[in-house]
């Protein structure tokens, strides 16, 4: 199969997907998807072999600053893994058929669990700046759906359940780890925004209300794929910025990356931690 035949979504999959294995030996069960600041996680597998994405048959490219660009293969806390080292958003201008699209390629290989990680601001007055979050669940206000249009039955049901969207099971597993390494994690709710701006005082305010304790602008189409691929997912957010309407303050970029940096051990050993534990 070439570029130039593969005409449908479920054909570039899987022609992305035999693009990896030609270069890799590893037989994946977890994948891991990086956010801002985040991409240290990626150079840690054993063994490790470093795709650029741009060699990949229809993956995008990442434009945004700290997203490398690179998919990691090799072996984590005693598991084959697959780590993006850097993501994709809406508002870089790909559909998203096109952001999701590494999670369909990561279940071809095989990954039944994915954890996803995110850089997000915080309208919960509980949450502070600096701290970690396993999402328990999200409210999706992009106005768009990675699942609009035709459904493949091979690639998962037309109507997903989304009871569950991240893994009850993951979360517990994550909490104990945590507690075992003197690691404080909060549970919390994430709407998911197009951006690129940060969002108005009004709009915080109406994030609250309508029941968010974070704000990305990542991290739910890839959930939602994943859901409708039939995978388990974990979502742990670090906080890189306080969004409280009263007290808004600005923030740049490298702020961002600043505090997400900060956290990236124990980031880490949650996520090693969970790894090391998945069934």
């Amino acid at each position: 199969m070439t570029k130039a035949t593969a005409t449908t979504l479920f054909d570039k999959i899987q022609e992305a997907a035999q693009f990896i294995r030609s270069r890799v030996s590893i037989a994946p069960t977890v994948g891991v998807i990086c956010g801002t600041g985040m991409g240290d996680l990626g150079d840690k597998p054993e063994n490790l072999v470093k795709i650029p994405y741009g060699e990949i048959p229809h993956f995008p490219v990442s434009t945004v600053e700290s997203h490398h660009g690179y998919l990691c293969c090799g072996r984590l806390a005693g598991r084959d893994v697959l780590v993006m080292q850097g993501r994709f958003h809406r508002y870089e201008g790909y559909s998203l058929e096109q952001v999701t699209f590494p999670v369909r390629v990561m279940k071809a290989l095989g990954v039944e669990t994915l954890v996803i990680m995110n850089a997000v601001g915080s309208v919960s007055p509980f949450i502070r700046k600096g701290a970690l979050v396993l999402i328990s669940d999200h409210i999706n206000l992009m106005g768009d759906n990675p699942l609009i249009g035709p459904n493949d039955d091979r690639l998962g049901p037309r109507f997903p359940d989304m009871s569950e969207p991240y893994s009850f099971e993951l979360m517990d597993i994550a909490e104990d780890v945590a507690l075992s390494g003197g690691i404080k994690l909060h549970r919390g709710v994430a709407a998911a925004v197009t951006g690129p701006n940060l969002e108005t005082r009004a709009e915080y305010r109406a994030l609250q209300r309508v029941g968010a304790d974070l704000v990305t602008m990542s991290t739910v189409p890839e959930n939602i794929v994943a859901v409708h691929s039939g995978m388990k997912v974990m979502g742990l957010s670090t906080v890189t910025d306080e969004c409280y309407p009263e007290a808004l303050k600005p923030v740049s970029v490298a702020e961002i990356i600043e505090v997400a940096n900060s956290r990236e051990a124990d980031r880490q050993a949650v996520v090693m931690g969970v790894i090391g534990r998945i069934r």
